[in-house]
């Protein structure tokens, strides 16, 4: 846990949670049935929520995750899991995408991979950070 107080920019006792509370072993894939096919996969939610490391505040965003897979298959509900992992960590938003997509392709060994987060605006900037593996 980290505490992100500071006179006059955060309220008090506001606490944001590290890293270490992001478990990719929630993760789980199955078999895909149908291994040397080329099918992709396109997921996306817009209900990604993490915290700005250095303000505090929520950062709310969509995930779109597009893979071809080699043998294995993303459990969805598992992925929904590892989403609200996020919910409380300071994290700051090109760090997010970089680590949504390293546990992915970990946890699926796809062909190919790309994860996109597409954060909605705040303060009258709007981000979308992108990742492709292999790059």
């Amino acid at each position: 846990m980290v505490d992100v107080t500071g006179p006059g920019v955060r309220p008090a006792g506001l606490v944001v949670q590290g890293y270490e509370a992001i478990d990719a072993g929630v993760l789980e894939t199955f078999p895909y049935e149908y291994a040397g096919k080329d099918t992709a996969v396109d997921i996306t939610t817009d209900e990604f929520t993490a915290v700005c490391p250095w303000s505090g505040l929520p950062d709310f965003g969509s995930v779109t995750i597009r893979y071809l897979p080699k043998a294995k298959i993303l459990e969805l509900r598992s992925l929904k899991y590892y989403l609200l992992l996020f919910r409380n960590v300071g994290i700051y938003q090109e760090h997010a995408v970089n680590r949504i997509a390293d546990d992915l392709v970990r946890a699926v060994d796809p062909k190919w991979m790309e994860v996109t987060l597409d954060y909605k605006i705040r303060g009258g900037i709007h981000t979308l950070c992108k990742v492709r593996w292999p790059q």
